[in-house]
């Protein structure tokens, strides 16, 4: 059984959408093994980003990442990465299928409703980073 991290992001949060994403997992057979609702901190986007925090972008994504609460999963099941990623859709709404969640409830590239591991890899980190 594979493991992989979402978190749902402020935007989606605001909008109401918890419990129709997380219904979303559910319904493909997806599970859930943790689950948790908090705000982050700096020093967690730090780590948790730790690949873009030179980038020019990064000041304004961990703004909106800290804007407000989010929602932390882990998310088991056959090939859960590549599924969740699927599900899930282009980080770019705009180039997003409809269907897939920021396809049907995203908007910019800044408010892309949810993060998913991208690889097995940053799964196990961002685990670790969230769940200990």
């Amino acid at each position: 059984m594979e493991k992989t991290l979402v978190f749902i992001k402020p935007d989606g949060v605001e909008k109401g959408l918890i419990g129709d994403i997380l219904s979303r997992f559910e319904k493909r057979g997806l599970t859930f093994s943790q689950l948790k609702m908090m705000s982050l901190t700096e020093e967690l986007v730090h780590k948790h980003y730790e690949e873009h925090v030179e980038r020019p972008f990064f000041p304004g994504l961990k703004e909106y990442v800290m804007s407000g609460p989010v929602v932390v999963a882990v998310v088991e099941g056959p090939s859960a990465v590549t599924v969740v990623r699927a599900m899930c859709g282009a980080t770019n709404p705009a180039e997003s299928a409809p269907g897939t969640i920021r396809g049907d409830f995203g908007l910019t590239l800044d408010a892309n409703v949810i993060h998913s591991s991208d690889s097995p890899e940053s799964a196990a980190r961002e685990i670790g980073n969230f769940f200990g």
